[in-house]
């Protein structure tokens, strides 16, 4: 196929010019994530599942109580396994043990320290995270997307001022990257039973920064240049 019949490659009363355009930039996590993993453990089986169920309603209170501040809240594991008896014949049961892991988002970073703290004096409760993103409809995914098109056709006027001409018309926008935001975990795990005389002191929680970053193709054609 000639150049001539594919529209795609431009011609010579068409001249066609295709550039990338680029954007990243850093902006404050909207959104914290984190993961609260109670457990129990015991010789019986019904009495495990009581104070599993117990540790489970405690860590749920804790969550529930801030109302709007953990929008997000999902129950993800719960597990009871049975632990065999190393020695003797036969199937015996050692004990119990029972997991249940909670996911919750937290949007209203003023409280994420004092959440955490009280979370982490229940009884044998785990922490991880928080990890932190952006809303799904932040305005920062279409800052990012404006700029990599104010890029591109940056890009494209500085080639035909380079040619000594100028753009006739856009005839294609392609998104070619992600605007996602890059998800930063500020701690690791952290476990600790209820037994202190005293609450515990809010955590100083600071939220990430986070890269956000979007790419385009655009393809226009040209004034024809003298060349």
């Amino acid at each position: 196929m000639t150049p001539e019949a594919n529209p795609a490659y431009g011609t010579a009363d068409a001249p066609l010019l295709a550039v990338r355009g680029e954007a990243e930039f850093q902006t404050e996590a909207e959104i914290a994530r984190i993961g609260v993993t109670v457990t129990a453990r015991g010789r019986d089986r019904r009495a495990t599942l009581d104070d599993l169920a117990r540790r489970n309603t405690a860590a749920l209170d804790v969550l529930k109580s801030y109302g709007d501040a953990v929008p997000g809240l999902t129950t993800g594991t719960l597990g009871v396994t049975p632990e065999l008896s190393e020695r003797g014949r036969g199937e015996r049961v050692r004990s119990h043990q029972g997991i249940v892991r909670i996911d919750a988002e937290i949007t209203d970073f003023a409280a994420l320290g004092e959440l955490t703290a009280q979370l982490a004096e229940l009884e044998l409760t785990e922490l991880d995270g928080p990890s932190w993103s952006l809303r799904p409809d932040s305005p920062a995914h279409a800052e990012a997307r404006r700029r990599a098109v104010a890029d591109a056709l940056q890009r494209a006027r500085e080639y035909a001022d380079a040619l000594g001409t100028s753009l006739a018309a856009l005839t294609e926008l392609a998104d070619t990257g992600a605007d996602r935001p890059r998800n930063v975990s500020a701690f690791g795990r952290s476990a600790r039973r209820a037994d202190a005389a005293e609450s515990a002191e809010p955590f100083d929680l600071q939220p990430a920064q986070l890269w956000v970053s979007a790419q385009v193709t655009a393809r226009f054609t040209l004034v024809p240049p003298r060349l």
